[in-house]
């Protein structure tokens, strides 16, 4: 029995559970507003917006300054953390959901803050964020605290992209979208995505990171000015 492997998994487990307090249930990236305009029909169109999330948005960015947190942390390198929470921040161009990944980062701290202790890399990051020396951006704040707990690289990445992908079809069931069974089946689908997306961001630097789509900042910018909205994205 390997303790070390138990131990990781079950920190990959409590971090990638929903029942865990980041806010990210509060989150739609824009599907709020697409099924209020009736431009969002089922599974199919769900499916489809998390692969374009997935991989045009969170996957060259999220997931690569995630992967660079990581190996900066392994080094002691805090200087290129907070280089790599300034560059995350600057490229969430969309107020609403910039704001609500800062939030859900810096919430995200705190609630590790309770468990992890003596961490050189997790202190200075959280001391950071109190004296405003980084924002907090949550892909930044999760890699900070999957280092703490020694989650490695890959399962890191993985948990991202699950927890958005769970993230979207919650707020899918709720709005009355989808039926749980058709949510599972969405998930299972996105898996090959999420394998692939990973693959072709593990090993990329920070000057690599980008982000297009177009059509989705749209959409998103065009949530924020809804009159009436469950989601706070």
């Amino acid at each position: 029995m390997n303790i070390d492997e138990i131990n990781e998994e079950l920190a990959v487990m409590q971090l990638s559970d929903s029942f865990f307090p980041t806010g990210l249930f509060a989150t739609s990236n824009g599907l709020e507003f697409l099924f209020s305009k009736n431009q969002i029909k089922g599974a199919e169109d769900l499916r489809n917006l998390i692969k374009i999330n997935i991989e045009q948005q969170i996957g060259p960015s999220d997931c690569v300054a995630l992967g660079n947190t990581l190996e900066n942390a392994g080094n002691k390198n805090f200087e290129k953390i907070i280089q790599t929470d300034e560059i995350s921040f600057a490229m969430k161009s969309i107020k609403e959901i910039r704001n609500a990944s800062v939030n859900s980062g810096i919430q995200l701290v705190k609630c590790v803050s309770e468990f992890v202790k003596e961490n050189e890399i997790f202190d200075q990051y959280q001391k950071a964020i109190k004296e405003k020396k980084v924002h907090g951006i949550f892909p930044v704040a999760f890699a900070v605290c999957c280092s703490a707990l020694n989650i490695r690289k890959e399962k890191s990445m993985t948990m991202l992209l699950y927890g958005f992908t769970v993230s979207v079809v919650g707020a899918a069931l709720r709005l009355g979208l989808i039926q749980h069974l058709e949510g599972q089946k969405i998930i299972h689908d996105v898996k090959p995505i999420i394998i692939e997306t990973i693959a072709k961001n593990f090993d990329k630097s920070i000057f690599d990171m980008w982000q297009f789509a177009p059509q989705l900042d749209i959409v998103q910018m065009s949530h924020e000015k809804m009159d009436s909205k469950m989601f706070i994205t």
